[in-house]
C-alpha cells in the first residue's frame, strides 16, 4: 500500500486494537477524527523512511495517558496538529513526515489524521511494533536517541513542553503533566531525522497493522480459517479461552493498573490471570507465567472478535486470549532489560515465546 485512504481505516483500527494489547488509547474517537481528516484532505501518502530527505525532520506522535480516562474525556480534534506544529516551532524546523510512536489503539490513527491536515506523508514504521505504557520503551531509546523535547497538548488546548536530561526522567515529567491534564493528552516526542528512522525504527508497522486487521475482520465475518490465518501471519497462538470471573482495575499514577481473571470456557478446572498496566503485561495459569512482556497479550471478544481495551473489560465477558511474539529486537538482552517483566516490578524472568517480524 502506497497511500492510506478512508477505506483502509477499518482494518487499521482492528489491527491497532490487537497490537494495543489493552492500551494505546480507545480507538473510537481517533477513528472518527482520521476519517473526517481523510474526507476533507484526501488520501495520505504512505512512505518508507528511506523515501525522504535523510536530514529531514520526522514528527512522531502518540496518545499519552490512562485508557480509563478515555471513557470520560474526548479529543476535540485539534490536539494532534497543535502538538506537531508546536514541536516544529520549538525546533525551528518544518517536518517532512509524521511517524507513529506505536501501532496500538488511537496512537496508530492520530498520526494519520495529523499527516492529512498538515499535508505530509505518514511513515510506514513505528518504534515499538505494539503499545507500551511508558515513553522510554522504544527502539529509539535502545539506540540512544533522546525523547526530548516532548510537546503535550490536552483536550482543553493546554500545552506543555518537557526538556529532560534522559528518557526515563522525560517519561516521569511527561506523565506528571499528563496526570494534571486529566490523564489524557496527545504527545509529540522523539523528533528524529529520516536517516535516524531508517536506521532504528521498525519498518512496515502500519502495513503489518492493516494485515492483522484484515484477518480480524475475516474472523468477525465468520471465516472458518480466520484464526488459523491470523496466527500464521503473526506467529501467534491462542493460550486460553475463558470468561471473566474477577476484575480489579484502578487508575493510579497516570496508568490503568489491575488484573483480570478468567475461568476456562470448556469447563476444565483452569484459571488464567492477566496483569495489566494500561497494556496487558503478564498472563499466568496456576501461578506460572505463560506469556510475558515484551511479547503481546491481546484479548478478543469470543462472539464479536473485537479487541478489548482494559477500560472496556467487564464481568462475564467471554474472551479469547491471544499471544503474539514481539519484534525480535525486543528479545535481545537490552530489550528484555528495558521491557521485560522485571522492568515493571514483577519478580519473574521473561518467558521465551519466539520471534516474528522484520
Amino acid at each position: 500500500m502506497d497511500e492510506i485512504t478512508i477505506d483502509d481505516i477499518p482494518a487499521l483500527t482492528l489491527g491497532a486494537g490487537v497490537l494495543a494489547t489493552g492500551g494505546g488509547g480507545e480507538p473510537f474517537v481517533p477513528r472518527l477524527m482520521v476519517e473526517e481528516a481523510l474526507r476533507r484532505h484526501g488520501p495520505v501518502p504512505l512512505v518508507q523512511p528511506g523515501d525522504l530527505d535523510p536530514d529531514g525532520l520526522l514528527l512522531p506522535l502518540a496518545v499519552v495517558g490512562a485508557p480509563t480516562a478515555f471513557a470520560e474525556r474526548f479529543f476535540n480534534g485539534s490536539e494532534p496538529r497543535a502538538a506537531l506544529t508546536a514541536l516544529e516551532r520549538h525546533l525551528g524546523r518544518k517536518g517532512v513526515g509524521v511517524l507513529p510512536i506505536e501501532v496500538g489503539g488511537g496512537s496508530t490513527l492520530l498520526p494519520i489524521a495529523a499527516a492529512a491536515e498538515l499535508g505530509l506523508p505518514v511513515v510506514d514504521a513505528d518504534t515499538m511494533r505494539r503499545a507500551f505504557p511508558r515513553g522510554e520503551l522504544t527502539h529509539f531509546h535502545l539506540a540512544g536517541i533522546s525523547a526530548s523535547p516532548i510537546v503535550l497538548v490536552d483536550t482543553a488546548d493546554n500545552l506543555v513542553i518537557v526538556e529532560a536530561t534522559d528518557n526515563p526522567t522525560a517519561e516521569r515529567l511527561a506523565r506528571a503533566a499528563t496526570t494534571a491534564m486529566g490523564m489524557i493528552a496527545v504527545g509529540a516526542l522523539y523528533p528524529v531525522t529520516a536517516a535516524q528512522a531508517a536506521a532504528h525504527a521498525i519498518h512496515g508497522s502500519l502495513s503489518y497493522c492493516a494485515e492483522i486487521g484484515r484477518h480480524v475482520r475475516a474472523i468477525q465475518e465468520g471465516a472458518a480459517d480466520g484464526y488459523t490465518a491470523l496466527l500464521a501471519a503473526t506467529g501467534g497462538r491462542i493460550v486460553f479461552t475463558g470468561k471473566i470471573v474477577d476484575l480489579n482495575r484502578r487508575t493510579e499514577g497516570g496508568w490503568a493498573r489491575g488484573t483480570v481473571t478468567l475461568d476456562d470456557l470448556d469447563g476444565a478446572n483452569r484459571t488464567l490471570r492477566v496483569d495489566f498496566q494500561n497494556e496487558n503485561l503478564v498472563a499466568g495459569e496456576d501461578g506460572l507465567p505463560l506469556v510475558t512482556t515484551p511479547d503481546l497479550i491481546s484479548l478478543l471478544d469470543v462472539e464479536t472478535g473485537t479487541p478489548m481495551t482494559t477500560e472496556t473489560l467487564g464481568y462475564g465477558q467471554r474472551l479469547t486470549v491471544l499471544a503474539l511474539p514481539a519484534h525480535p529486537r525486543w528479545h535481545e538482552p537490552d530489550g528484555i532489560e528495558l521491557a521485560g517483566p522485571r522492568a515493571f516490578g514483577y519478580d519473574l524472568d521473561y518467558v521465551p515465546f519466539g520471534g516474528h517480524g522484520e
